[in-house]
């Protein structure tokens, strides 16, 4: 009876681990869709209209760790702005960490804030957006980024 109490603890064990690693598997694989299929168009339809700002902006994917924008001053080749969507390492859901840097002038040190991507949205729910509202958080996170840098004491 004891021997079998063991056996069968010790396959519920092997169980759960293949049930974890076959969800890491699947939210690389839905954060590699998030990527192709909503921040890449974002960012191309991002690159086009800040063109008219003077405003280039950079891409980067890390596949199964991040996607970064980079947004530089404008009319300059010198970084201004850093949104860094992570995954976190070991995943095994689609819950996103968003990184922001940001130098308030050229030159100037980088500051950095950590916090959560997209708060309140379940991870079903962030493979669901559309480019618009990237787009939009983007913006908002530079916007406010910018508007703080302009108008706090130095």
């Amino acid at each position: 009876m004891t021997e079998e109490i063991w056996k069968e603890e010790l396959r519920r064990y092997f169980d759960t681990v293949r049930i974890i690693e076959r969800a890491k598997a699947e939210t690389l694989e839905s954060f590699d869709q998030f990527c192709e299929f909503i921040a890449e168009p974002a960012y191309e339809n991002l690159a086009e209209e800040l063109k008219d700002y003077g405003i280039r902006i950079r891409f980067r994917k890390d596949r199964g760790l991040f996607i970064k924008f980079r947004l530089s001053f404008p009319g300059s080749r010198i970084d201004n702005f850093f949104y860094t969507i992570v995954l976190p390492g070991n995943s095994y859901e689609l819950r996103l960490g968003l990184v922001l840097k940001g130098r308030r002038r050229p030159g100037g040190v980088l500051e950095e804030k950590k916090e959560e991507f997209m708060k309140g949205l379940s991870p079903a729910e962030i493979i669901k957006i559309d480019k618009e509202r990237l787009i939009q958080d983007i913006l908002q996170h530079y916007r406010d980024f910018n508007f703080a840098a302009l108008t706090s004491p130095e």
